[in-house]
């Protein structure tokens, strides 16, 4: 006999109950829409009570009320450094990298606790030396054969890891990482 799987998640959310976790969390209708990735009017109408709220919104909010800190941790900071990388797998966000070319700052912050995830590691605070070997990584080798062909395919002068990157956003064929540069 087969026994169906169950979680300590509510099958649904009153809406009075999705109003005191956002008061909890201290966000507006707004803040708390971006974090469930809906809308500021969805967030007005499950909060009028009209109508029982079901579906993913339900296990969202079961964790944010177990871990409130959770909003935190999935924030992104805003830009203080001149260039930032979104270092990708997939679709999911594994670390943002903000660096400041000129005085070689580099500043990170990890959304996963799987290392094989993260730009770099277990490396907290890589310096600027860890931060261009992190984008010669996402290229290919200086020494390749044909390297001048390749270049020239894709129309730069020289070898420039940053530069590869901006063009290729680091994808290599062997695994699904990828970097989204903002400038």
């Amino acid at each position: 006999m087969m026994l169906e799987t169950k979680y300590a998640i509510p099958t649904e959310l009153s809406g009075q109950s999705l109003k005191q976790l956002r008061q909890k969390l201290n966000m507006t209708q707004r803040e708390f829409a971006a974090l469930l990735n809906t809308s500021k009017p969805t967030i007005e109408r499950w909060e009028s009570g009209k109508s029982a709220i079901h579906g993913p919104a339900t296990v969202i909010a079961a964790l944010l009320m177990r871990e409130p800190g959770l909003a935190d941790k999935l924030r992104i900071p805003p830009k203080q450094l001149p260039l930032r990388l979104h270092y990708m797998y997939k679709e999911y966000l594994c670390t943002i990298i903000d660096v400041d070319p000129r005085t070689q700052q580099v500043q990170i912050k990890n959304y996963t606790n799987d290392r094989q995830f993260r730009a770099f590691g277990n490396i907290e605070t890589p310096d600027y030396e860890q931060y261009e070997d992190f984008l010669a990584s996402r290229c290919f080798p200086a020494e390749r054969d044909k390297m001048k062909l390749i270049l020239r395919e894709l129309d730069l002068p020289f070898y420039d890891p940053f530069m590869i990157i901006s063009q290729t956003e680091g994808r290599m064929a062997e695994d699904d990482f990828w970097i989204k540069i903002e400038k």
